[in-house]
């Protein structure tokens, strides 16, 4: 079976492997890609350590590069796909950016942003409203996370 390449899941997979990235470079492993009319405008994965930057996740920073690609700070149209469900910095910016969507892997059951622990992608106050999904790719971005959390507890011990 050919694959779809403006499938959810295409676009996953591809978080999935920026998540990877992340890893490899000793970042927590979050991953994000955001599309608009079916081709990736803006892909980026955690920069945290190395930029110094506590600001620097894959989802603001992607964010700022779709900006730059479409010439315009609101991203109207476009899905994000992110490897965890964005912590509350991110699903601000994912508000005030104006993205139609947010799809992501595994929940955030301690400081999730877009319906887990915060609800701050839903339209209660605010002046736009962020169609979420999450579960998709679950298992993979959970167990990106637990290995490399676990990879770090061993390092310390």
């Amino acid at each position: 079976m050919p694959i779809d390449l403006s499938s959810d899941d295409y676009f996953m997979r591809e978080a999935l492997r920026l998540a990877q990235m992340a890893a490899n470079a000793d970042e927590v492993p979050v991953g994000a890609v955001i599309v608009r009319d079916g081709r990736i405008i803006a892909r980026a994965h955690n920069q945290v350590e190395l930029l110094r930057d506590a600001t620097a996740h894959a989802e603001m920073l992607a964010i700022t590069q779709a900006a730059h690609a479409l010439g315009d700070w609101r991203l109207d149209g476009c899905t994000l796909f992110v490897t965890k469900e964005p912590c509350p910095m991110c699903a601000g910016a994912i508000t005030l950016s104006r993205l139609k969507r947010v799809v992501y892997g595994v929940r955030d059951e301690r400081a999730g942003g877009a319906g887990s622990v915060f609800s701050i992608t839903s339209c209660d106050g605010l002046n736009h409203c962020v169609e979420v999904s999450g579960g998709l790719r679950e298992q993979q971005a959970r167990t990106l996370l637990q290995e490399f959390f676990r990879q770090k507890r061993q390092t310390a011990a």
